[in-house]
């Protein structure tokens, strides 16, 4: 099936119409421009009035979006300033964590990241991982202070991201049952990137509801709603 669409009529909501005709799909489906209007003047009263409309599937602009998204997106392969950012990380958590509590760094792809482990560490997740998100934050600021390009930092204390990942997609299914089952569409509570990431993938599959972000940082929800 097409995914845009040029299609014309006497009026807007005729030519809008017989593109949805053409789709096969609903007006909340679709995003539509109108494109062309041919007015008609003193000397061709008599002419019929054309409309020209273009439809574009919600779906397609929304991947459009993603791949836009990932080409954009730069990654800092420069060897020795990660290099440089893993010894300002770890000179920094050498002064902030007490000698009982270890941690390992490691770069995967040019990428950072952090594990920490030891006992009584939960005080560095904190509620709902407020402190390790808020951790992560400093980590990638200091791997940042002298990078050309961003340098990426994930921290983990303890297992925590997969034990919350698990929790996420527990809920995702569970929001999404609800919103099936009433019809409403259901806003969660404020997530961090990578949290709104999981429900995302979670559900991006699923045959009756999807997803989609809204607001700003660092109040940005999920939104689950029916498709």
């Amino acid at each position: 099936m097409a995914k845009t669409i040029i299609a014309q009529g006497k009026t807007t909501n005729e030519a809008i119409e017989n593109g949805l005709k053409e789709l096969k799909v609903s007006k909340d489906m679709v995003e539509v421009k109108v494109i062309e209007e041919e007015k008609r003047s003193f000397y061709n009263i008599l002419a019929p009035r054309v409309v020209k409309v273009e439809l574009k599937l919600k779906d397609e602009i929304k991947r459009e979006e993603k791949n836009t998204g990932k080409a954009e997106r730069k990654i800092n392969k420069n060897e020795k300033e990660i290099e440089e950012a893993v010894e300002q990380i770890n000179d920094f958590l050498n002064n902030f964590l007490q000698k009982e509590i270890k941690f390992k760094t490691e770069v995967k792809e040019y990428e950072i990241y952090v594990d920490i482990n030891g006992e009584d560490v939960n005080h560095l997740i904190g509620y709902r991982g407020e402190t390790i998100n808020a951790l992560q934050t400093v980590l990638t600021s200091i791997a940042n202070k002298k990078s050309s390009l961003k340098i990426r930092v994930y921290l983990d204390i303890e297992g925590y991201r997969e034990k919350r990942e698990k929790t996420l997609e527990d809920l995702a299914e569970k929001i999404a049952r609800t919103v099936v089952r009433t019809g409403k569409s259901i806003t969660l509570e404020p997530m961090t990137a990578y949290e709104r990431k999981v429900i995302h993938t979670k559900l991006q599959t699923h045959s009756k509801v999807e997803t989609f972000s809204k607001g700003e940082e660092p109040y940005r929800k999920v939104v689950i709603k029916l498709k």
